[in-house]
């Protein structure tokens, strides 16, 4: 023991010119043992086809110019020497036919081929990586203050260079470093990662330790959420190891591994992928079953898949509508809700047969009763307004459409404002339904968003104003509103960027009936808008224009 101890400490104390000169006499030694054997002539002749490279491959790595200055060199030459002692030992076994039995023997051989192979890959990559060049700091700047900053970017390197060389045991460790690194300096990692570093950690999610595949995991789902090497991640054929991993992964590698997606999804092109890995189902499981973190990146990650407008009826032929209808109802987070609300907006933007399953799944009750929070979001607002025009008058009004619509404009986000106004130019359709918007209230609120700083919301706004007041009695309740007009004169501002313009005229073409609004759309500067709009083609401005003029000369003849 003490010996042994003492050959430890010798090796340790030997410098990389020692191991390189201590591998290079063992080649020619195991050469020629390899040649003497007689038994096992196949093994033996694939040993020594490998032994034969090592010499050009020791020379390769001897020659770049950091190579004393690596501890991964060291660390190289010891495996390839321990490999080559192994190559004398079995020869020597051989040729005195002293093994404990033939198919042990081979058992033998193939795992020393395994090594060689190995030691003549890792040589390779150990140049290829570049991880050599930056190994240590030249002397002329080790009082500079950038020496840190190079002396973590080479210590980097050189771990992530780790993740490519050696046995697995030895990349397990290298990933463990890597995750504490990564939690303390992640840019650090960043900065130097290079995409033969993301091809290992691709590789190291299908090594069969689960414990080493949820640590990549962990790993790429922080490149992942970087941002930094989403189409590196992809090219290198993340997504089947990662689908693989939502289907049967451990508790944390199935959350990673949907996280991951989750961000890797906002790619059109990658959703696509997904689909085509055969992404969805794992998915859809992880949404009914999995934990609310899981839960929550399974459905956002569907989400953003769902606004591919071609890969929707995959979604919907594995059942994604009722799925995303429960989880509105009933999801963990409120983040899973929301993003159930936006895949049903976006499942039900343009494709009929998805707005007839929405409907078919009690979809409009669930989408409604979610608008009854305290702050109603504009997805499940869209969702409605794609699914009215194919429900009747009598359902939508025993659903209580029309207060959640008042609520939602009243306390909803600006966006989730411009939704309901758009829902109700969409329902809209017939005199009975532009009374029950009257007297639900919604005139009042929609008057007021004509002054929204967003051109869009005060689009929508004019746009069912004009609709709505094609009825008498919406137009008694849009005059008694006294900044109706001032606002609609507002939008007849002929700026390009406002686009209500040809909703305005509209609107106020119904109201020009009493000499009350007439005045005050001149008072407010109609006429001059007016003028500018009828030089533009913008529709009934001119006959508009006429009226106000007309009634403005009236009213000076009246004065005389």
């Amino acid at each position: 023991m003490v010996e042994d101890r003492g050959k430890e400490v010798l090796v340790d104390i030997q410098s990389v010119e020692d191991w390189l000169s201590h591998a290079q006499e063992l080649v020619p030694v195991a050469l020629d043992k390899a040649r003497e054997v007689k038994g096992f002539p196949g093994r033996w002749k694939m040993i020594i086809s490998k032994l034969e490279q090592i010499p050009s491959r020791l020379s390769d790595l001897s020659s770049h110019p950091c190579f004393s200055k690596n501890a991964l060199c060291k660390e190289q030459l010891q495996a390839v020497s321990k490999t080559l002692k192994e190559a004398i030992e079995l020869a020597g076994l051989c040729m005195g036919e002293n093994y404990g039995g033939k198919l042990r023997m081979q058992s033998d051989l193939d795992a020393l081929s395994g090594k060689l192979d190995l030691n003549l890959r890792d040589c390779g990559l150990l140049i290829k990586t570049g991880v050599l060049g930056e190994a240590t700091l030249p002397l002329a700047v080790a009082s500079s203050s950038t020496e840190p900053e190079a002396a973590i970017h080479s210590n980097t390197r050189e771990l992530l260079a780790r993740l490519q060389i050696g046995h697995l045991e030895a990349k397990h460790r290298a990933l463990d470093t890597l995750v504490e690194v990564m939690k303390e300096d992640e840019k650090a990692v960043l900065a130097v990662l290079g995409r033969s570093n993301i091809a290992a950690l691709v590789q190291l999610l299908t090594a069969t330790s689960p414990r080493i595949r949820e640590k990549t995991v962990t790993v790429i789902c922080s490149l992942a959420e970087s941002g930094s090497c989403e189409n590196w991640l992809v090219s290198e054929g993340l997504l089947p190891p990662l689908i693989r991993l939502v289907e049967s992964g451990s508790t944390v590698g199935k959350e990673k591994a949907t996280i991951s997606l989750q961000r890797l999804s906002m790619s059109a092109e990658t959703a696509r992928a997904i689909v085509g890995h055969g992404g969805i189902r794992p998915l859809i499981e992880i949404c009914r079953t999995g934990d609310s973190v899981s839960q929550a990146a399974a459905a956002c990650t569907l989400k953003n898949i769902s606004a591919v407008p071609e890969v929707r009826q995959n979604l919907a032929e594995e059942g994604i509508v009722k799925v995303m209808i429960n989880l509105l109802d009933c999801g963990i987070l409120l983040g899973s809700k929301e993003y159930a609300a936006e895949c049903l907006q976006n499942l039900t933007a343009s494709n009929d047969n998805l707005k007839r399953a929405v409907i078919s799944e009690g979809g409009i009750r669930t989408l409604l009763v979610y608008l009854d929070g305290p702050l109603p979001q504009e997805s499940a607002v869209g969702a409605l307004r794609n699914l009215v025009s194919s429900v009747s008058t009598e359902m939508l009004i025993s659903y209580g459409f029309l207060p959640r619509l008042v609520h939602v404009i009243k306390s909803g986000s600006l966006g989730a404002q411009q939704a309901a106004a758009s829902a109700i130019c969409r329902v809209c359709t017939s005199a009975e339904m532009k009374k029950l918007v009257g007297e639900a209230g919604c005139i009042p609120l929609l008057i007021k968003l004509l002054e929204a700083k967003s051109n869009s919301v005060r689009e929508v706004s004019a746009q069912a104003i004009s609709s709505l007041v094609s009825l008498s009695q919406n137009r008694r309740v849009v005059k008694r509103d006294d900044k109706s007009v001032p606002n609609l004169v507002h939008l007849l501002d002929p700026i390009p960027q406002n686009t209500a313009k040809k909703y305005a005229v509209a609107s106020l073409a119904s109201l020009a009936s009493t000499k009350k609004c007439k005045k005050l759309m001149i008072s407010y500067g109609a006429i001059g808008y007016l003028k500018k709009l009828t030089e533009m083609d913008i529709p009934g401005s001119k006959k508009l224009l006429e009226r106000l003029e007309r009634g403005k000369l009236r009213s000076l003849f009246s004065k005389k």
